[in-house]
């Protein structure tokens, strides 16, 4: 190995070959010192890493949930069976042992099966993380049971926001009037199927 690969690995954080090399992390802790002697240094973002969680030798039978909405904390460590959730790309499922994956979720049915059961929720839109250990975060703005939907609201929703878009002046208004025919929308398609 070159000096100057077990430098960028040393930087990096992630090789030492020789202890008395000093790490990107140290070089910046005596750095510091230098600057401001009377302060603590600032934390690393190395600092708040957690590790990975540990890669589970077998698939688990079920996939662990935990639903974050922007004031509440949903739902947590819910097991379940299989998710369906609205991505950009589609409907997408996922089971337990299901591949890391970040994906942005559309306006649309958030579905959580266990056994028989299905419990679906419209989202607004959001996040889901997908882990290796088979643990899913769901973030997501706004979510509200499916049963809990009037669909003689979201039709008049529909017509409203349909309305302003034909009537609409400025740029701000038009791009208001689109993003609620886009949600009324994905919210009568959830009502009808």
């Amino acid at each position: 190995m070159s000096i100057t690969t077990t430098r960028l690995l040393n930087t990096a954080g992630t090789f030492r070959r020789f202890s008395t090399v000093p790490t990107a992390s140290q070089m910046f802790v005596e750095a510091w010192s230098k600057v401001s002697p009377n302060t603590d240094p600032p934390k690393l973002p190395l600092t708040f890493m957690q590790p990975k969680p540990p890669f589970p030798g077998s698939i688990p039978n079920k996939l662990t949930i935990n639903f974050y909405l922007r004031y509440s904390f949903d739902i947590s460590t819910k097991q379940v069976d299989m998710i369906t959730v609205p991505a950009t790309t589609g409907q997408m499922s996922i089971l337990p042992g299901h591949m890391a994956s970040m994906t942005e979720l559309n306006p649309g049915v958030l579905s959580l099966h266990e056994g028989n059961e299905t419990t679906k929720y419209f989202i607004s839109g959001g996040f889901a993380l997908t882990h290796p250990n088979s643990v899913t975060d769901l973030i997501a703005e706004e979510s509200v049971p499916i049963e809990r939907i009037d669909p003689d609201l979201v039709q008049k929703g529909l017509a409203d926001f349909s309305q302003k878009l034909s009537s609409s002046t400025s740029e701000y208004e038009k791009v208001e009037a689109q993003v609620g025919v886009y949600v009324h929308t994905a919210l009568s398609s959830a009502l009808i199927g």
